[in-house]
């Protein structure tokens, strides 16, 4: 219990330390907060210092926010991009990485464990990147699609390889349980992209400001509803987490941009500032350091794996570079293409747990996949350059007018949204 009631202090104290880490260290160098989060959850937990252990409570909070995270990156899919030359070159890509990826998990260790390494490696942490390329203003950038296409595919990609490869079922029922999903998913996103949302958006305004707040809630209830659909299908859950932000993506595409805007920094205040800092403090925490340190072989692997992400992962996703791309570029986007840790938290927990991956190369991937989203993306950024703009505030209060609405202006909102 002590442990306990020292988690509800120290994790809200570490999640507040982490960004000001961050931004301390930023004046010389740029860090993502995820690392220092990472870290901190290390020193803080059973490996170092001992003062926070793993818990239901937590875990179950952690989850909610590796929920989040995914649902996230499906709210920052960019359809064009992956539509267009970039998202053809970034699947292709991905599956010569998948490919690459089992081949060295087959020299590491033969058998079913390959699988878990081939696929461990043919990830990229979108979710991870989307904030860095926020906050550098390259969200818009025909470079930052690009990022956000190899990030979406090696996102996507791993989790429909975890629902057919390493489930329970043989890989014929596993593929018409995925159809299954990819059906009823399909089917609400035409919905969402084919129904008139007036009436959400205007709802959403009207509680914007008031204990309602039916954005958020509604985003839950999304989210809660394709996780429960995934977790009862037997796949796995993160997949039901992106597809919920690809929805509600399309549900918010045609309201105002102020409203908009307003209702993802909220979500982005949920998500960002309590539930995936819980999730990347929490895997932190169980973080097995002394498996990772207990062999010579073990720790071997971990500069080893961090290499590969780069030549297994990295090289392909640069190939999806916008034509006339220079070599920076190009070398840039295969440094971020390599950034991987959520698909890796998730496919060696998965591994460890049915006992087909042995806790040291388990940890020594996690370990790699920890040291990729520190190196990386700020290797990745600084061979870019520094492109940030400045940009306007997301939205202006002003034109938030939340206020009860007559029916004249019902039907003036209503013109609005549509």
């Amino acid at each position: 219990m002590a442990l306990l009631d020292a988690g509800f202090f120290l994790l809200p104290l570490l999640a507040v330390l982490a960004p000001l880490a961050a931004r301390g260290l930023g004046r010389w160098v740029r860090v993502p907060i995820v690392v220092f989060e990472l870290a901190l959850g290390i020193i803080v937990g059973p490996s170092v210092l001992g003062w926070i252990a793993p818990s239901d409570i937590v875990g179950i909070f952690a989850a909610f926010g590796l929920a989040m995270l995914f649902f996230m990156a499906g709210n920052e899919i960019d359809f064009a991009a992956i539509r267009g030359r970039s998202g053809a070159r970034a699947g292709a890509g991905w599956v010569v990485s998948l490919v690459a990826g089992l081949g060295v998990g087959w020299l590491v260790a033969p058998g079913e464990p390959a699988v878990f390494i081939g696929i461990a490696l043919a990830s990229t942490a979108l979710g991870a990147l989307m904030p860095i390329l926020r906050d550098a203003g390259e969200l818009g950038t025909p470079w930052g699609r690009a990022v956000t296409a190899v990030g979406a595919v090696g996102e996507f990609g791993p989790l429909l390889a975890i629902s057919l490869f390493l489930g329970t079922r043989d890989f014929g029922t596993a593929s018409i349980v995925l159809g299954v999903f990819v059906v009823v998913a399909a089917g609400a996103v035409f919905l969402a992209a084919r129904f008139e949302h007036g009436r959400i958006h205007r709802l959403v305004n009207a509680t914007l400001h008031t204990s309602g707040q039916m954005a958020v809630r509604i985003v839950f209830l999304i989210v809660g509803a394709l996780v429960a659909l995934s977790i009862w299908l037997q796949l796995d859950m993160l997949l039901g987490a992106f597809v919920a932000g690809v929805l509600w993506k399309l549900v918010m595409r045609n309201a105002r941009p102020p409203l908009r805007e307003a209702v993802e920094s909220k979500v982005e205040a949920v998500a960002f500032g309590f539930l995936v800092p819980v999730f990347f403090l929490y895997t932190g925490i169980t973080f097995d350091l002394q498996a990772m340190v207990s062999s010579p072989r073990t720790i071997a692997l971990v500069p080893l794996f961090l290499v590969v992400l780069l030549v297994v992962r990295g090289i392909p996703a640069s190939f999806a570079a916008p034509a006339g791309s220079s070599r920076r570029d190009r070398a840039a986007l295969g440094l971020l293409g390599a950034t991987a840790l959520p698909i890796v938290v998730a496919v060696t927990g998965i591994g460890v747990a049915d006992g087909t991956l042995d806790s040291g190369t388990a940890a020594a991937l996690v370990g790699a996949a920890m040291l990729s989203v520190l190196l990386y993306p700020f290797l990745g950024m600084a061979v870019r350059g520094d492109r940030s703009v400045v940009t306007k505030p997301a939205f202006d209060p002003v034109v938030l007018d939340t206020r009860p609405a007559t029916r004249t202006r019902r039907a003036d909102d209503g013109a609005g949204d549509r």
